[in-house]
């Protein structure tokens, strides 16, 4: 590939070593193909290579060869340019949580998304909920764990604060990876186990009976709430199949919630967005009961696979794919 100068140099972070790699990995892929040739130089950049060229694979079906390697960033040559804009498709650890937005701050590159600070902050979800609740953002009630806690001294908190059943889920993990619903104490030691062998950090919630949906928020400077979009599994489960599996989860928009409530969620999404200085793009995922809205977390680099609630929503707005890649980058390349 040769850099044009009538073309964007558009270098697409992808793969990394997150639990989550697969999805960025399709991420990568879908936003790479959608990207207008005529318009953009864009490459895929595997952050797992770590700058060694000789790797073509991590494991059998994981990586495709096509992949530059992370030096690509760091030494630019005639295979692969300078790039003008960073597009971070990387989930999870070391890509969604402030590490990769760091680096490229201090090589001086512009990238699409939430900067240090909020990523990390959205990420952790020990944090996120403190300062959300601190700005009288409604919440499910619950509280933060730690490696080590007391198994019967948390079932008598749990009961005596929340009631069963909870969830259960590790501080700075993403797409469900890690989380349990607990219906009973007998279930508890599994469940925090599974939680910290994620992370030495989780978080204990009361289980919100009711419609899960999420909000996408685009924009930089001037924030657009996008239709709310209603999540229903087939599983009743929201996991991680559900999350990515295409006809496991059908997701209906605009969400079927009364209108009150469906402007009250928009205007939560924004002041999720704003409160945590995420750019860009968000997407806050969000449970109605009854009349009450409550805010479950908030993702600052939104799936781009084919299941993905953000594409699905903006496209409901008449904003198809590639046009949500240009504004995404354009906000990035206004930075510059």
């Amino acid at each position: 590939m040769t850099q044009s100068t009538s073309r964007i140099n558009v270098a697409v972070l992808m793969g990394g070593r997150s639990e989550e790699r697969e999805v960025s990995l399709s991420t990568g892929k879908m936003i790479l193909n959608a990207l207008d040739p005529s318009r953009y130089n864009a490459f895929g950049v595997d952050t797992a290579l770590l700058g060694n060229s000789d790797v073509q694979t991590l494991d059998e079906n994981r990586l495709s060869s096509s992949l530059a390697p992370l030096i690509a960033i760091f030494s630019p040559g005639e295979v692969y340019p300078k790039p003008d804009v960073v597009f971070i498709a990387l989930h999870g650890k070391y890509g969604e949580d402030g590490t990769v937005q760091g680096l490229l701050e201090l090589l001086g590159i512009p990238y699409v998304g939430s900067g240090v600070l909020a990523s990390a902050l959205a990420m952790d979800k020990v944090m996120t909920r403190k300062i959300l609740d601190y700005h009288g953002i409604p919440l499910p009630k619950g509280f933060e764990i730690e490696l080590g806690v007391d198994i019967d001294t948390l079932t008598e908190r749990i009961i005596s604060d929340l009631g069963f059943p909870v969830v259960v889920k590790p501080s700075r993990q993403g797409s469900t990876i890690g989380l349990s619903i607990v219906k009973s104490p007998n279930d508890l030691p599994n469940a925090v186990e599974l939680a910290f062998s994620y992370d030495d950090q989780a978080l204990v919630e009361e289980f919100i009976d009711g419609t899960e949906i999420t909000v996408p928020v685009i924009g930089y400077k001037k924030l657009e709430a996008l239709p709310v979009v209603e999540i229903v599994p087939k599983s009743g489960f929201y996991d991680y199949h559900a999350k990515y599996t295409p006809g496991a989860t059908e997701e209906i928009v605009p969400a079927r919630i009364p209108q009150a409530q469906y402007a009250y969620a928009q205007e939560l999404g924004i002041l999720c967005h704003d409160i945590l200085g995420c750019r860009d793009m968000s997407r806050t995922d969000m449970i109605v009961r009854g009349d009450s809205v409550y805010v479950l977390e908030v993702n600052t680099i939104p799936g781009m696979t084919p299941t993905s609630l953000l594409p699905r929503s903006a496209q409901s707005a008449g904003i198809d794919f590639p046009e949500l890649l240009d504004r995404l980058i354009s906000y990035a390349l206004s930075r510059r």
